[in-house]
């Protein structure tokens, strides 16, 4: 995983003030300056303080404490009162980038670019959203993978009001550190998403990868109709945040209207779900989670967070959605 990007922040949340975020269990601080973009240890190595509650100057950041300041690089480069040579001392420094609307961090150096959306290099509309939720990396990933609570947390925006229900046939693939679930035989859900958004169906696509990435696609006769990509991680014990894009073709004019209304739906989805996560931890505190019949993505989610590599296999199962 330290090899790989992962999503923390909007490109928007980073603005002149530094700003903390917690990555892989460690506090980080990003900061803008004249040459880009910097991410450093949140923690002056004087007396602890965080540096993300000090300010920018100078391309340099200050610590809120004693005034030490530190470049782009993590060097110290003054003490204010000091007039002997400044000591040797240098922060952490990781591996930072951004890229349609996200930032990215690395506790490595990653070859490649970072995984954001599935629509790269077509004319798309795009946005960006950020949720938090007391949940595990693991609930909320299967959550939004998991075809069958949608009849009941989003009846009526994801699907339709009746009980009807198809019969679909899903394939499950699996590699080392990613599994992937593709649904064929429901034509269409019926919900408002579904009416608005993206029409005829030919198939539905749920994927999930290192380092926290789940990803939904809905397929039509003329390709990719809309996909999401959230970037997870637990940020504590008790708390998941995800930084997601929506991506659609441009389709003209069409395309406008489109992002106008994902985009609040999409948050109405979130919030939907957020409760329902919330209740499942706090009403599940110690108890054992029993795993059903049609959670046929929750072992193998289980497994990649575990670091233990999947079997490169084809699954088959039926359902009615």
């Amino acid at each position: 995983m330290d090899n790989l990007w992962h999503a923390v922040a909007r490109t928007s949340d980073l603005r002149h003030k530094p700003m903390r975020v917690m990555f892989q269990g460690k506090g980080i601080v990003l900061f803008r300056h004249a040459g880009g973009l910097s991410a450093l240890h949140d923690q002056c190595p004087h007396r602890l303080v965080a540096l993300s509650k000090g300010r920018v100057i100078n391309d340099t950041l200050e610590c809120p404490y004693h005034g030490w300041r530190f470049d782009p690089q993590g060097s110290c480069v003054d003490i204010p009162g000091c007039v002997t040579p400044l000591p040797r001392c240098r922060i952490p420094r990781y591996a930072v980038t951004e890229q349609d609307g996200g930032i990215f961090l690395s506790l490595g150096q990653p070859s490649l670019p970072p995984t954001v959306h599935p629509m790269a290099g077509q004319d798309i509309v795009s946005k960006v959203v950020k949720s938090t939720t007391r949940t595990t990396l693991i609930d909320a990933a299967e959550n939004i993978l998991d075809a069958t609570h949608t009849h009941f947390t989003h009846k009526g925006l994801l699907r339709g009001l009746t009980s009807t229900r198809t019969r679909v046939r899903v394939q499950v693939t699996t590699g080392a550190d990613w599994v992937e679930a593709v649904y064929t035989g429901e034509e269409k859900q019926h919900g408002l998403v579904s009416a608005l958004l993206d029409g005829a169906r030919t198939k539905g696509v749920g994927r999930y990868r290192r380092p926290g990435i789940a990803e939904l696609e809905y397929w039509g006769p003329k390709g990719m109709v809309l996909a999401t990509t959230f970037h997870l991680r637990q940020t504590d014990p008790e708390t998941v945040a995800g930084i997601g894009w929506l991506t659609a073709p441009r389709q003209g004019g069409f395309g406008h209207l489109k992002a106008l209304a994902f985009k609040p739906m999409f948050r109405m989805a979130l919030e939907q779900d957020r409760r329902v996560l919330r209740s499942a931890f706090d009403n599940g505190r110690g108890a054992t989670r029993m795993i059903g019949p049609l959670d046929i993505l929750r072992r193998d989610i289980e497994m990649i967070e575990a670091g233990q590599p999947l079997p490169h296999e084809t699954r088959h199962y039926d359902m009615t959605l």
